[in-house]
Parts: C-alpha cells; sequence; structure tokens
C-alpha cells in the first residue's frame, strides 16, 4: 500500500488559502472529530502557502506542552528570546520578531490542535491575529473545551470558524484509490466509507487490517472487500475514547441499538430507562433521526455498533435479540422491514422456530437483492423443515450468488416433494435458470421444452413457456423467441410475473430490432407491475434492466442510462452482492462514460464489472469486451488485445445474443493495432449477420462504425433487385426510416457528409452528436471536417479547430482513428516553432531561441500554416491542441 495522499476537500482548501492571503481576513479555523483529516487539511495549505510569497510558522500543541507558559508555540517563537520581559512583554516582543522575519510577507500562523494551547499561547495567537498583515488558521477537535482566547477569535470577528464534514462518498473513493494503487469495486468502496463514516483515520484503520487479514483482494486491477475483517486494536482504542466508561443503563442503551438499529424511539423508551436513553443522547453515542411521523434511533457512528456487538457477550447478546423480537411482534410487524428484522433477531438469538417466518423473510431479502442476508434465511427454513418451498428458494439464491453446482444438489434433495404441477413448473424454471446460465449446459432448453407439454395446468405451462422463451432469444432462436413469448401474453391464466417475463423477451428483441418505442412501452409497462411480481419473481428486474439498458445504449440515450444505474436497484445490487445485476449495471455506465469520451473512467467502470463478474457465466464476456473498448481507445493496444481475447475465454454460447457488442469492441481494437482492413472487414461481416437476424437496431451502431473509419462509400449485405449492393451511407440513409429515434438519421446525416467529402455538412453533424453529450462521434466528425476543409483551403477551417480543440477538452485521452487518420504530420522542428509562436514569440526571437536564422522561422511558420491550413500565428494555438499527436505536450 502506499502513502495516503491528499484527497477532494477543494472547497475548504481554497477557504484556507483565501482566508491566508485575503486583506480582508484575518483567519480560519476548522473544528471536526479526530480523524476526520483536519490537520492533513491545514498541512496542506500551509505547505502550499510559501508559493504564494507567505512566511508560514506552523506549531502542533498536545498535551506535554500544555501546562508549559507559551510551550504549544515553542515551534514558532524565535530561540534568541530576551531575558527579565514580563508574559505581556513576551507577547509583543513575538509579535515584533515574526514581522521582522517576515521581511514584509504576510504572516501565517498554523496551529493544529488548538484546543490544547496553554493560555499564554493562546493569549499570543490572540495578538497575533489582531495585528497587520497576519493570518491565523487552525484546527480544533470537536466536543473539547477551547481556550478563551482562541475562543473569543470568532467571537470577536476576527477570524471564521466552521465544522469540517467527513469525506464524501467521491472523497472515500479517490482516498481508497490512492491509497492501494488501484481502484476499489464501487460496493466496496460505498461499505467502507458508510462504516467509517467519511473519517479518514478510521478509513486507514479498516484498510490497514482488511489489507493485512487477506480481506482485501484484487482482480483485474480492482480491489474487492468481503467485509469481514476484524477491527485491529488501534480503532479499538479510539473508538473506547470515544465511548468512554458507561454506566448499566446507559450501556443497556446503547447495546439495544447496536443489536436492532434503527429501533423506533418509542420502542426504546419502552425497553429501557427513559434517562438512560437521554444519557445516551447527550453524549453523543446515539442520534434520533425522523421521518416523517417516525423517530428512529441509530448509533451515533457505525463502527460504534461493531465494537460493542463484538464485546457483548454471546448470552447476552442472544437475550437482547429475543427481546427485540418480542417487542416487536408484541406491537405488530408494522412497518414493511420489520418482519425481516424480526426473522434476523429470532435467527441471531436462537429462537427462531417458524420455517414460514424465516422463508417468507428469505423471500423478502432476495426481493431487496440482498443476497447474502437472502441465503441465510432461505438456508436456516430449509433446516427448520422450510421443505420444497425453502430449497426452491435456496436454490435461486445460491444461483445468482454464483453457486450453481450447490444450487443444483439442493434442487434435487427436495425432487420427491413434487406433488403438484405447480410446484413441478417453478422446480423446472428454478433449476432450468441454474443449468443454463449458472452451468452453461445449452441443452437445458430443449429439455425445459419437453417437460413443459407435461404441464397441465395453463398458469403453470405459461411459466414454464415464458422461461424457455428468454433462453431461446438468449440463444439467438429468435422467431421462436417470440412466438412463445406472444403464446404466454396470449393466456389468461399466465400470471403477472410469466407475462412480465415474457414482455421483457419481446421488448429485448424489438430494442436489437430497432423498434425503441415499443420497446419501451414494453419495459415501462413491466416496470409498473414491479409490486406485482416482485415477491414471486424478484430477478425478472434483471431480465428487464437487459431490455431496457439495450434500448438505451442503442438509441444512445445517455441520460436514460444515466438514470437507471442511479436507481434505487442500483444500490441495491450494490449492497446486496447481487453480482450479476451489479455488474451489468456497470457495464452500462463503462459505455456511457466511453460515449461521452471520458474513457478513464469507462475503463475504470469495465475493469470493476470484470472483478464483479470473475466467477459469472452471464455478462463477463460483455465486461471484457467493454474494456477493451475503452483501452483501445485510449490508445493502450496492449492491453485492449488481452482483454478482447479474456472476452472470447469468458464469453459462453448461451449468451449469443450479445454478439453485436462483442463484435463491435473487436473491431475497435483491431483498428487500434492499426489493422483497419481486419477491422473493416470484421465490421462488414458484422453488417452481413445482423441483417440475417433483422437486428436493424444493432445494425445501424455498425454502420456507423465504418463511417467512423471513413468507409461510408463500400458495399456492404447482399445484392439489391438492382443486382447492385448498397453502400454503407445508403444503408444507413434507408435504416434512418425505419429505425426509431433520432440517432439513426443522425448517423446517416455523417455518412453522407463522409461520403461528399463536405466539411461544412460533417461540422453540422458534429453540432447534433455534441447535443446529444456523444463527444466522442462528436470529435471525430469534426477532427474529418478539419481535413476536408483544410484540403478545400476554406475560411472555416480556423473555426473547426477552435470546435475540435473544445470539444477534446471535454474528454479524457482518445486516440482513434478518427482523429488521426489523415492528420497533417508536423516534423519535430517544425512542432517547436509553431508552440513558440503560439504562444506570442517574435520570429526573431524564436531565432535567437533556437540558434536558427530568421528566415529559416519564417519558411518553416509557412509549411506549418499550409499544413495546418490556417493564415497566421492567431490561429495556430486551436490548431495545434485540436491534433491528437499533441496530446501529451506538457506546454498544452
Amino acid at each position: 500500500m502506499g502513502r495516503w495522499s491528499f484527497v477532494g476537500r477543494t472547497d475548504e482548501l481554497n477557504r484556507l488559502v483565501n482566508a491566508a492571503t485575503s486583506p480582508d481576513i484575518r483567519g480560519l479555523f476548522f473544528s471536526g472529530m479526530a480523524g476526520v483529516g483536519k490537520s492533513r487539511l491545514l498541512w496542506q495549505c500551509l505547505e502550499y502557502l510559501p508559493e504564494l510569497g507567505c512566511a508560514v510558522w506552523s506549531a502542533s500543541a498536545n498535551i506535554a506542552s500544555a501546562g508549559i507558559p507559551f510551550g504549544g508555540l515553542a515551534q514558532v517563537l524565535p530561540a534568541d528570546q530576551p531575558a527579565g520581559l514580563s508574559p505581556a512583554g513576551i507577547m509583543r516582543w513575538a509579535v515584533d520578531a515574526l514581522h521582522q522575519q517576515a521581511a514584509g510577507r504576510r504572516i501565517v500562523i498554523g496551529i493544529d490542535d488548538a484546543h490544547l494551547l496553554d493560555p499564554s499561547s493562546a493569549a499570543l495567537v490572540y495578538l497575533i491575529a489582531r495585528s497587520d498583515n497576519a493570518t491565523v488558521l487552525g484546527t480544533l477537535r470537536s466536543g473539547e473545551p477551547v481556550p478563551l482566547p482562541i475562543r473569543a477569535l470568532w467571537t470577536d470577528d476576527l477570524v471564521d470558524h466552521a465544522e469540517l464534514a467527513p469525506l464524501g462518498p467521491d472523497d472515500t473513493t479517490d482516498l481508497l484509490t490512492a491509497m492501494l494503487g488501484d481502484p476499489v469495486d464501487a460496493p466496496s468502496a460505498d461499505r467502507l466509507h458508510r462504516l467509517s463514516a467519511g473519517n479518514a483515520l478510521m478509513l486507514r484503520e479498516l484498510v490497514i487490517a482488511a489489507h493485512s487479514s487477506e480481506e482485501l483482494t484484487r482482480t483485474y486491477g480492482v480491489w474487492r472487500w468481503t467485509g469481514r475483517t476484524q477491527l485491529p486494536r488501534s480503532l479499538d482504542d479510539l473508538i473506547d475514547a470515544r465511548i468512554g466508561q458507561l454506566d448499566q443503563g446507559v450501556r443497556a442503551v446503547v447495546e439495544l441499538v447496536a443489536m436492532g438499529e434503527p429501533i423506533g424511539l418509542t420502542l426504546l423508551n419502552r425497553a429501557t430507562d427513559n434517562s438512560s436513553v437521554e444519557a445516551a443522547e447527550e453524549r453523543g453515542l446515539i442520534r434520533v433521526v425522523t421521518h416523517d411521523r417516525r423517530s428512529d434511533v441509530r448509533l451515533a457512528h457505525p463502527l460504534y455498533g461493531e465494537v460493542v456487538r463484538r464485546r457483548c457477550p454471546v448470552t447476552r447478546a442472544r437475550r437482547l435479540n429475543a427481546r427485540l423480537a418480542d417487542l416487536v411482534e408484541r406491537v405488530g410487524t408494522r412497518r414493511r422491514d420489520d418482519l425481516l428484522r424480526v426473522a434476523v433477531w429470532r435467527l441471531d438469538s436462537g429462537t427462531a422456530l417458524d420455517p414460514a417466518l424465516l422463508l417468507n423473510a428469505g423471500g423478502q431479502a432476495f426481493s431487496q437483492f440482498d443476497v447474502p442476508l437472502a441465503a441465510r434465511l432461505a438456508r436456516a427454513a430449509l433446516d427448520a423443515g422450510g421443505g420444497y418451498q425453502a430449497a426452491e428458494l435456496l436454490a435461486t439464491i445460491l444461483m445468482f450468488g454464483d453457486r450453481a453446482a450447490e444450487a443444483i444438489e439442493v434442487l434435487d434433495s427436495v425432487a420427491d416433494q413434487i406433488t403438484s404441477d405447480e410446484r413441478r413448473s417453478r422446480w423446472l424454471t428454478v433449476r432450468g435458470m441454474v443449468s443454463y446460465w449458472g452451468l452453461n449446459q445449452e441443452s437445458t432448453v430443449a429439455e425445459i421444452a419437453a417437460d413443459a407439454e407435461r404441464l397441465t395446468d395453463p398458469a403453470d405451462r405459461a411459466r414454464v413457456v415464458a422461461f424457455e422463451a428468454i433462453m431461446r432469444l438468449h440463444r439467438l432462436e429468435c422467431a421462436e423467441a417470440l412466438r412463445l413469448s406472444r403464446s404466454v401474453l396470449d393466456r389468461p391464466a399466465a400470471t403477472v410475473a410469466a407475462r412480465g417475463l415474457a414482455r421483457c423477451t419481446i421488448a429485448h428483441l424489438q430494442a436489437a430490432r430497432g423498434e425503441l418505442v415499443l420497446s419501451g412501452r414494453a419495459v415501462d409497462g413491466v416496470a409498473a407491475e414491479a409490486a406485482q411480481w416482485r415477491v414471486e419473481m424478484p430477478y425478472l428486474q434483471l431480465a428487464l434492466e437487459l431490455a431496457r439498458g439495450t434500448g438505451l445504449a442503442l438509441a444512445g440515450d445517455l441520460a436514460g442510462i444515466d438514470a437507471i444505474v442511479a436507481a434505487e436497484f442500483a444500490d441495491l445490487a450494490d449492497a446486496g452482492d447481487f453480482r450479476i445485476g451489479s455488474g451489468y449495471l456497470s457495464i452500462l455506465r463503462a459505455q456511457a462514460a466511453r460515449l461521452r469520451g471520458q474513457t478513464g473512467e469507462a475503463l475504470r467502470t469495465s475493469l470493476g464489472a470484470c472483478a464483479v463478474l470473475a466467477t459469472s457465466k452471464v455478462f463477463a464476456g460483455l465486461a471484457h469486451a467493454e474494456r477493451a473498448q475503452a483501452a483501445a481507445m485510449r490508445g493502450d493496444v496492449e492491453s485492449a488485445i488481452e482483454a478482447m481475447a479474456e472476452s472470447d475465454r469468458s464469453h459462453t454460447s448461451g449468451m449469443a445474443i450479445l454478439y453485436p457488442w462483442l463484435e463491435q469492441a473487436r473491431a475497435t481494437v483491431l483498428a487500434a493495432a492499426g489493422d483497419l482492413p481486419a477491422a473493416v472487414a470484421g465490421l462488414r461481416g458484422l453488417v452481413g449477420l445482423l441483417q440475417s437476424d433483422g437486428f436493424a437496431g444493432h445494425e445501424v451502431l455498425a454502420l456507423h462504425d465504418l463511417v467512423r473509419l471513413g468507409r461510408a462509400d463500400i458495399e456492404i449485405g447482399e445484392p439489391t433487385v438492382t443486382g447492385r449492393r448498397q453502400s454503407v451511407a445508403q444503408r444507413l440513409t434507408e435504416l434512418s426510416e425505419t429505425v426509431d429515434g433520432p440517432l439513426p438519421a443522425l448517423m446517416a446525416r455523417h455518412a453522407r457528409a463522409e461520403y461528399g467529402h463536405s466539411g461544412d455538412q460533417l461540422l453540422a453533424v458534429a453540432d447534433a452528436f455534441s447535443e446529444l453529450d456523444l463527444n466522442v462521434f462528436a470529435a471525430e466528425a469534426t477532427s474529418r471536417a478539419v481535413a476536408r476543409l483544410r484540403a478545400a483551403r476554406s475560411t472555416r477551417s480556423h473555426e473547426a479547430n477552435l470546435r475540435l480543440a473544445g470539444l477534446l477538452r471535454r474528454c479524457d485521452v482518445l486516440r482513434t482513428p478518427a482523429l488521426s487518420t489523415r492528420q497533417p504530420a508536423l516534423t519535430e522542428r517544425e512542432r517547436q516553432i509553431a508552440r513558440l509562436a503560439a504562444r506570442g514569440l517574435a520570429s526573431r526571437n524564436i531565432a535567437e531561441q533556437l540558434y536558427i536564422s530568421t528566415r529559416t522561422v519564417e519558411n518553416h511558420l509557412q509549411r506549418v500554416y499550409n499544413k495546418l491550413g490556417v493564415t497566421g500565428r492567431g490561429e495556430l494555438w486551436p490548431a495545434l491542441r485540436a491534433m491528437p499527436e499533441q496530446e501529451n505536450d506538457p506546454d498544452r
């Protein structure tokens, strides 16, 4: 692990710097809990201030110096203190000495832990703050008594005083990345953030403990945390210092909240002494959160619960959990999650005797996509005699926990309990899911079709047929998938869940065919009925998101993708270790980032998806393909090739429906490697397959990739009735009339502009792409416009250069063929002279600096003007910025 870096806190750091340098402000003090990062923030500011011409002195107060006069400022005061001065004389001498040493510079005094200053030092700090041309910056620990002279600094309006908030989720993630050297997957970062509550010190101790216990693992360059780490002793001591000694009543309150948080305030008062509850709140051990008309109690810090629960004797913990369950059952399980909480308390207390309670709670946990908890409850229900229903639920959960072989064993153990068509249909569908997606056994489809024929109840048969349909869709048996799905919808007896699954199958197929409006309506209809199918088939949400995500990606609707990856399902999937769901949404997030030109974010997010799906047989191939595209677009050819090979190894034939995305990624990698003929050939082959399958929505994107490679004029597909094949531009124009949404028409315009060599039309197309936030396409179209306009000696070439420079500033590292093909190549000397001229240096000065003649400089500049299509020095800078080969130029 590396050294902890300073991350985030940009606003707070700027505020400190402004306080130190503004003539109207005398200082700023930040208060905060221990470990929140206030000391690091102060030192970061103090390190920066000398560059701004400040004379900086720093001191760190401590308990050892708190009883020594001027001990807190021993690091600040000059060593040659005159003898015989009174305390007041010492203070006047100190202020004068600091001003003399500053020699006209602004004085900045930084004091860490100023609450520990001795009285003399605190008085001197106040005096310094009142002197001219001086600033006092400092930190204080929240809850500690503050010396009166320090408090007077802000009560007398000499300095500002603010509370330093904990690190936010993004800053925590950045800090983890800096510490570990590689990114941390989103669920792990979120859990670590919540457990540390944004406290940098606690976060550091958690990471060190997790790393040393090997519970923090690295896969595909992404760190994951299992969350099972024991707290280190250093963190125990820190929390002990915060909690302090507790009397029996307050301890009872803290322990009860630790076992049951969030717990209703009314319930807590009923279970404990009211005065003890008030004492615990006054000491900052618990906090009351009011929402609507309910008041819930939580511990003040998540780690308090970890320590209290670990130290609570087993017998007392079991008693407390049983008491919580009794209390809630006595008043009735009124809240939505009361049933789940009671079941967990019963399980933890050893009083879970009712398999129905455990089974219902397991189903509720699974409907919230909490896979570990759902599996625990379902297994307990099975062990308690829950029989077939418990086994079915457990096997389903194990499937989504990447434990397919174990799921089969559980299902087979209750095969003799299949006594009805209803049970057989459920057993067949669960076993089919596990066999097909978990074990990659494609024979499952034929087997499930044969077994469905033996079911007599229409509703039970519809359920099995709906599963057969979606399996056939994934095998690319699209016509049969459509027929079967429609047959389910034609059966009034089919359940809402079965009908929803059939509609998702159709919606996915409609999206692939370019029928995006119909697909969106179908998805919205299924989502509207979620309350009716959530309990019976919670994993239907995954089919829903796959259909919806496919439609949004094909439409280039980045805002729509942003909405679904920020919705509740994404949070639940991440927090509950529902890996297939969180992995797929990470892939969508990476796609949106890539199209925006944020290739660094696309690469990080796709790497996270690869790590989450490392044991999955469903979306792993797609995750690696997305990683390959991001790496290729960043110019990292070696990583892109490796990722594409891994995609081929991990992709299964049972997910053949994903082939368009994989083949597009393959073409991107080939193009990045410089093999444009192979990339073009691959895309032409892909277009042929897509036309055969009727996937017009995907075909639009594949054809546009050919346009981006400058191949709008080549012929594709089979000959038409005229005996000739269509060009890419012609086919895109044709598809724009049948495929839904604005994107096909825009891509067809792009093709026609490229085919017609029109720089002006390419600029118009780029503007339209930019409005959709498709920055990569916009930059590529503008780059080609620059080349066309230069060739035509158009007066708009300068405007195009400016636009391209602006678009590239909106992107991360971006290296694609369209941004480099046909771009003018400048020699090293030409680039050198052009950069100096762009800065405003006269030719004579450039000649002197480079030891060449002025005529030579002018000759080089003329060649540069001709190559870049500019008319003079004023147009040089944007033209240079628009050249991809200048991307790593330190002068940019």
